[in-house]
């Protein structure tokens, strides 16, 4: 069945007329009576802001307000390059991710939420039938429909209709705001299971970026110590060690290569091997820290590449992984994060708020891209929230 556009609203119903699937409809056809902004990447590179049409959530759906967007370095990337590896920018797509909001109205066939549910959104819609979603391993699936990523328009705007199955609630102590920070903390938790990341044993972090400064908090709520955290930017490693007391900040050497600043690291750790890290959760992705990563962690240890880098790299230290016997791994998002994740915010176990820097309303979200690309101007983590009441 056809997905519907919102025509008009009534005190007590809301009247739907059937049209072709978003993509395949030129926005200027579409109608709306409600204001529905939008912050939407174009093919040739540029971002815009639109009033974008409201659909009616379909069956197993939900129509959702959204109140908070984090603004993630592919939203960037996508809008300054038009592709991440395979992932191309063909055509208009409204970015956006990371997203909590409120359950407006749900559509047939939605018995686990209700209007007025607040809830954080996981962004990729599996096609639930491959053998991988069967398996378990979602986030692998071939024919995911993942928000903000083209042609699939994510949560930068007003309302957003999106699957029941993949909205979680969020308990009342946790913000819309904290919600949003479920989708990056849900990266680290992937990436710190797959890692095997170990109670009492020493790790490092490379990079003080958002995903860097959540993956040092979340390995030492699991129990990592000691840990060392990375980067370029003194002011980040500052930020790092006012937000986790407790790690060692590093700043990389530029005149040294990665070897050389590997053995600096290492020596913060002590001078056996035993000593040296055995994990590293490298959540830059560029290839000069992969290396160094390679360099730094313990013979038999694991180097998790978190980060999303070049699609190739021609200069990893091949024999060295080989004959240090070290496990070079990946990850692809997430998979089943999202109630734990919740869970860790609820309790306590991690306090992410500190990470949000900056804040901009949906109507100057425009000006909380331009931020984020700028890496001079300070942000971590910013977010483009929506404070307007609305009913239907």
């Amino acid at each position: 069945m056809a997905p519907a556009v919102l025509e008009n609203r009534t005190r007590d119903h809301l009247q739907f007329t059937p049209i072709l699937p978003a993509k395949s409809v030129p926005p200027t056809t579409l109608t709306t009576t409600l204001s529905n902004p939008s912050i939407q990447v174009t093919a040739d590179h540029q971002i815009k802001q639109v009033n974008a049409p409201v659909y009616a959530p379909g069956r197993g759906e939900v129509l959702l307000h959204i109140k908070a967007t984090g603004v993630c370095g592919s939203d960037i990337h996508f809008w300054k390059t038009g592709r991440i590896g395979s992932l191309v920018v063909e055509g208009d797509c409204i970015l956006g991710h990371e997203a909590a909001g409120i359950v407006l109205k749900c559509g047939e066939g939605v018995t686990d939420l209700k209007p007025g549910d607040r809830v954080a959104m996981e962004p990729g819609v599996p096609c639930g039938t491959c053998f991988l979603c069967m398996d378990g391993r979602y986030n692998l699936c071939g024919d995911v429909k993942f928000a903000g990523v083209y042609p699939y328009h994510g949560s930068l705007q007003r309302y957003k209709v999106h699957p029941a199955k993949w909205l979680h609630k969020l308990p009342d102590n946790v913000s819309f705001a904290e919600g949003a920070l479920v989708e990056p903390l849900s990266v680290v938790m992937h990436g710190i299971d797959r890692a095997r990341l170990s109670l009492g044993h020493p790790a490092l972090v490379c990079g003080a970026g958002p995903i860097g400064l959540i993956a040092v908090a979340a390995a030492r709520a699991s129990g990592a110590h000691p840990i060392v955290i990375t980067d370029l930017d003194p002011g980040r490693l500052a930020f790092a060690k006012e937000f986790v007391p407790s790690c060692t900040t590093y700043q990389i050497d530029r005149s040294l290569d990665a070897e050389g600043n590997a053995k600096a690291i290492r020596k913060l750790y002590g001078e056996t091997e035993y000593v040296a890290p055995q994990t590293v959760l490298e959540c830059t992705g560029v290839e000069s820290s992969v290396c160094t990563a390679a360099f730094a962690v313990r013979r038999g240890g694991t180097v998790m590449v978190i980060g999303v880098g070049r699609e190739i790299m021609n200069n990893l230290p091949f024999m060295h992984l080989s004959l240090a016997e070290i496990d070079l791994k990946f990850i692809n998002r997430y998979r089943d994060t999202w109630p734990a994740g919740i869970a860790c915010l609820s309790s306590g176990i991690l306090d992410l708020k500190k990470l949000i820097s900056h804040t901009f309303p949906l109507e100057n979200g425009l000006e909380a891209l331009q931020l984020c690309s700028d890496i001079t101007k300070g942000g971590i983590k910013v977010q483009i929230i929506d404070d307007v009441d609305v009913s239907l």
